[in-house]
């Protein structure tokens, strides 16, 4: 992989990697240090890449890494709020999901983090496998468990 298609793929997925790390940390900047953090150890470490259409699933794979751990030295400083931040959503005039994301924001991490990837960044069962090193089971029961409870949660909102 080159410089240049290192730095399109990067430059192409940019809102895919913000609403990943936006998903586990509270932040906007946390966000942006957590995606060049990323960056630049993708870069770093590009040589490990094997094949390069697996960039995407490998790079996020990173970011979640890096992610997890500035959440975690921001914890020694600070107690984490039980509230997130709602996900970001589309600024192109589009419906606004404003309640769909202040749902998925309140989920649980794990279940949150798949939702995520699955509903809205369109990975599937498989590279969310790699991404989270869990089993394709485990990917399938965190999706069905969170369909549940954002049903739970948007009944509330909308009354069905």
């Amino acid at each position: 992989m080159t410089k240049e298609s290192f730095a399109d793929i990067i430059l192409k997925n940019e809102e895919t990697f913000y609403r990943v790390s936006k998903s586990i940390l509270r932040s906007d900047t946390d966000c942006e240090d957590a995606i060049h953090n990323a960056v630049l150890k993708a870069f770093e470490n590009l040589g490990r890449l094997k094949r390069e259409e697996f960039f995407k699933t490998w790079f996020t794979r990173i970011l979640i890494n890096e992610c997890l751990k500035i959440r975690k030295e921001n914890s020694r400083y600070a107690p984490e709020s039980d509230t997130l931040e709602a996900l970001p959503s589309g600024q192109d005039g589009s419906e606004d999901y404003s309640e769909l994301y202040s749902a998925i924001s309140v989920l649980p991490e794990k279940l949150r983090i798949t939702v995520v990837l699955f509903y809205i960044e369109g990975f599937r069962i498989e590279e969310i496998s790699e991404i989270l090193k869990i089993p394709k089971g485990t990917v399938k029961s965190r999706l069905n468990t969170g369909r549940k409870r954002l049903k739970e949660l948007l009944e509330d909102v909308y009354e069905f």
